[in-house]
């Protein structure tokens, strides 16, 4: 079988497609806003007018796209689907390096990670230890950013199965895997289906919650926290019922109005997030702007939500399955839907676990220094497993 070799890739975008969204910002059709309404029907359309306005009137995106190309970034064909990636080795380590892949979720791609990259590959010119370096894979997942949009939507399961053999092309047979958001489900299949080459696994979450058991059988603290996750879904998860039944309708205007695409983006970043309602607390406009420019000028809006129609398909027999690979989690404190540690234990072979003081659901853009060291501190056993072969 013929393996496609991996290429460098540095996208740029055209004139023309920047005139088109310059051109559709300014022409937005402004909705009729409820007196004192604020967040609270959801994007605060005063803020989203001014950040409109920035995207059309301020905000440069070549310097952004030059900022993302000093990434070592590729391309590379696995299972017929285009897939981009960032792949970045360690800096002069002073130990076994281990390969680890990070998988982000919705409603971002690569960019949750841009941060982080430089402080695993180079721990020591940023005051930690240089035997902490890693070798880092961040791939978007099919249907995100600059990976392809699959013809077919792809579960977790597939994505994961993708990720191994990706691994696997780059030169990786034993490595580690982290994530969150649905890249926590796609790294829990990793280490359910491919353990022969995952050492370890880092979650920032555990996904919502699924049983089928008697609840009887749930301690206090599981039980609580399902309620707490039923009540946040009927107050907060009205995007995923749409995005997992319903998808290609909020897509017609998603594709067409970058207006519409940063409010269904923006609120999210905001809900989710350790920003306490002041969304600028986390993410510059600019850095909001990277993450919805990449969406617009990919049009992976759709295909991203796409990926909760096809997971909502899993079988409830796959999620009931408990991880046997060495676990380890950080549960930000500011993440919306955080699980107790009985849950953990219930449902994955948990060596390690953290409640970190800071940083929500993006944990690893709102708090970089303090997610790295969450991910050297837990893979740390786990480096001699790699260097042995064991």
């Amino acid at each position: 079988m013929t393996v496609d070799q991996p290429r460098p890739f540095a996208p740029r975008a055209t004139a023309a497609e920047l005139d088109d969204l310059r051109a559709r910002l300014r022409a937005t059709r402004w909705p009729d806003v409820p007196e004192d309404a604020g967040w609270s029907l959801g994007t605060d359309v005063g803020y989203l007018r001014e950040l409109v306005a920035y995207w059309a009137d301020e905000f440069d995106w070549p310097a952004q796209e030059a900022a993302l190309a000093e990434l070592p970034r590729f391309r590379v064909s696995i299972g017929g689907l285009g897939i981009h990636y960032v792949h970045a080795r360690a800096v002069a380590p002073s130990g076994p390096v281990l390969p680890l892949v990070l998988t982000h979720g919705w409603p971002d791609s690569f960019w949750r990670y841009t941060k982080v990259v430089s402080l695993l590959t180079d721990p020591a010119a940023h005051g930690a230890d240089p035997a902490d370096a890693f070798d880092v894979v961040v791939p978007d997942v099919p249907g995100f950013g600059y990976s392809d949009r699959p013809p077919v939507p792809l579960d977790s399961i597939a994505v994961a199965g993708l990720w191994a053999r990706l691994m696997s092309t780059v030169g990786y047979d034993r490595f580690g895997a982290a994530g969150g958001d649905l890249g926590s489900h796609i790294t829990r299949y990793l280490a359910l289906d491919h353990s022969d080459h995952v050492v370890a696994v880092h979650r920032t979450d555990a996904g919502l919650p699924v049983f089928a058991g008697d609840p009887a059988d749930l301690t206090p603290s599981e039980r609580d926290w399902m309620r707490g996750a039923a009540a946040w879904g009927a107050s907060e998860g009205a995007y995923a019922a749409i995005q997992r039944t319903k998808p290609q309708t909020a897509a017609a205007g998603l594709m067409d109005s970058p207006a519409g695409l940063a409010a269904w983006i923006v609120e999210k970043l905001r809900a989710w997030s350790d920003c306490d309602g002041d969304i600028e607390r986390r993410f510059t406009k600019d850095e909001i702007l990277t993450n919805l420019t990449i969406y617009w000028l990919t049009g992976t809006i759709g295909s991203s939500m796409r990926m909760y129609a096809a997971n909502a398909a899993i079988p409830p027999a796959q999620l009931a399955r408990r991880i046997e690979v060495p676990s380890g989690f950080s549960i930000f404190q500011g993440d919306v839907v955080r699980p107790p540690r009985a849950w953990l234990d219930r449902t994955a072979h948990v060596v390690w676990a953290t409640e970190p003081p800071r940083g929500g659901h993006f944990a690893p853009f709102e708090e970089p220094e303090l997610y790295a060291q969450e991910l050297r501190e837990f893979f740390r056993p786990y480096r001699e497993v790699v260097a042995s072969g064991g």
